[in-house]
């Protein structure tokens, strides 16, 4: 299978690019905008996965269902992008040979869990973004020994409000720098032509196992009764070459309104066979979480008990389904860090790695040009290198955020016959309120959904960087389909009519 496309040529520097593409993009010339850190940190526990009814959305969806049950109105993952309706998603996951699940999402406790209420007990850190994400770069640290679930749910439990919370650090599960430094750089070679870095770094003092696994899924939109046609991923043969730097393992990607991609996974010289490509569905186990047959004979764990527990018949041995991981694995001795290049793209590039390096240094070098002209020409270097990462933290917050109350309200298609009370209960006089939007979120963790006084904050700093998406996000609040139809805005999922 080949793509009809012609790849396009490398791009050169110039250092009014990113202010070019801006420009491009809300003059909708081209969609800079299509690609975007715009996947959640979490969406078990939010308020649209919950079809519980007595609206406990902690309770409902918690973290360890997340592994194994299709999210209805969004997805998540660690450091990850999609498009911007949230119809595929690429993230990376991690396993250390020790956790008894695969890092595949952040961890936190829920609102009763916390002894403060919920909070996210992980340690990631967003470096750098420029507005339309030509360039991202972000940091998680990976312990190498097993993450203390159970031990932070039950501590911060048995704490009272007037004590400290007990964070991942107080654990010990750090110390002697026993973990590892993994990196992941985005860098967008044209709007749908998009690179991806990741580098691990091991911190400790002794050689150590790691699993990278990233990952590429379509969101479940074919589930839930409304006719939407499967999409497919499936495993096609690469391009023949003697270039070491160029090998690699190649996925097809198809989907019916966003087109079809390539991924193409660089293979490694450590280990035969690196990466391997498993693959499943990204369909509820059923089987796992209330014991009734499942519908399809792969899941969404598919991939989590094939590396974790070494299942047998886990993932789909034909090389085709809905979720697909490049399952690389090292042994990185100390003060060592390996290096893994992946390409997904809407043209199939016969050697997709060619022009990685020089890509990146390219819009590493076109984010420094612009963040050049957005601050005030006193700031110090020490300054200016905070505000950068401020930037950072606030472009890596925007989200896809979809939600139909009126289709929410009336119960989970797949499951039983809610209760007639649920037509009356939480945000039932919001029938009209219809989301499918990127937004800028307060965090995409603890509140993955818009609040909307800080919202409205939000665009008094990203109007410094992206006056444009500032402005829309203001407008947007104000849609019939958001604004309810007394004039009153929209406060948060939890309550949209609150008072702000």
């Amino acid at each position: 299978m080949t793509s009809s496309n012609t790849p396009p040529q490398t791009p050169t520097f110039d250092p009014a690019a990113e202010r070019l593409r801006l420009k491009e993009a809300h003059e909708n010339a081209k969609v800079w905008y299509r690609w975007g850190p715009y996947l959640s940190e979490r969406q078990w526990g939010t308020v649209r996965e919950d079809y519980s009814p007595y609206g406990s959305a902690w309770d409902f969806f918690p973290h360890d269902h997340a592994r194994s049950r299709a999210y209805r109105w969004g997805e998540d993952g660690l450091l990850g992008i999609c498009d911007d309706l949230g119809r595929m998603c690429f993230a990376l996951a991690l396993w250390n040979e020790a956790d008894p699940i695969l890092k595949e999402r952040l961890f936190g406790l829920t609102g009763s869990e916390g002894n403060h209420g919920e909070d996210v007990k992980e340690y990631y850190y967003f470096l750098d973004s420029t507005p339309t994400h030509s360039y991202m770069k972000a940091l998680y640290k990976y312990p190498q020994r097993t993450f203390p679930y159970t031990d932070l749910v039950a501590e911060n439990r048995r704490r009272g409000r007037h004590e400290p919370e007990y964070e991942l650090i107080d654990t010990g599960i750090f110390a002697k720098d026993r973990y590892f430094d993994v990196v992941i750089e985005y860098a967008k070679a044209t709007p749908r032509d998009i690179l991806i870095r990741i580098s691990a770094t091991n911190r400790g003092p002794e050689s150590a196992p790691l699993h990278l696994l990233p990952t590429l899924w379509f969101r479940n939109r074919w589930a839930w009764g409304d006719d939407s046609p499967r999409p497919e991923i499936r495993v096609v043969d690469s391009p023949a070459t003697s270039d070491n730097q160029n090998k690699h393992r190649l996925v097809h990607a198809r989907h019916n309104t966003l087109g079809q991609y390539w991924f193409a996974c660089q293979s490694t010289e450590i280990v035969e066979d690196n990466p391997q490509l498993l693959f499943t569905e990204n369909e509820t186990n059923a089987q796992r979480l209330w014991g009734v047959p499942n519908r399809t004979s792969f899941v969404k764990d598919g991939i989590n008990d094939a590396v974790v527990n070494e299942g047998q018949g886990m993932v789909n041995p034909d090389g085709v389904g809905t979720k697909v991981a490049a399952h690389y694995t090292f042994d990185i001795a100390p003060g060592a860090t390996e290096i893994i290049m992946l390409r997904l793209s809407s043209v199939q590039h016969q050697a997709p790695f060619a022009d990685a390096e020089q890509i990146f240094a390219i819009r590493k070098a076109e984010a420094d040009s612009f963040y050049a002209t957005c601050s005030a020409q006193d700031l110090s270097e020490d300054a200016r290198s905070v505000q950068r990462q401020a930037f950072a933290g606030l472009l890596w917050s925007k989200q896809f955020y979809f939600y139909e109350v009126d289709t929410w309200l009336q119960g989970d298609p797949t499951g039983p016959q809610p209760p007639d009370s649920r037509l009356f209960g939480r945000n039932y006089e919001w029938q009209h309120l219809n989301n499918a939007d990127v937004i800028s979120m307060p965090d995409t963790w603890e509140y993955p959904w818009y609040a909307a006084w800080d919202l409205a904050f939000h665009c008094i700093p990203l109007a410094l960087v992206d006056p444009e998406f500032a402005k829309h996000q203001l407008v947007l609040l104000l849609r019939e389909w958001y604004m309810h139809p007394n004039g009153q805005l929209p406060a948060y999922e939890w309550a949209l009519g609150a008072i702000l």
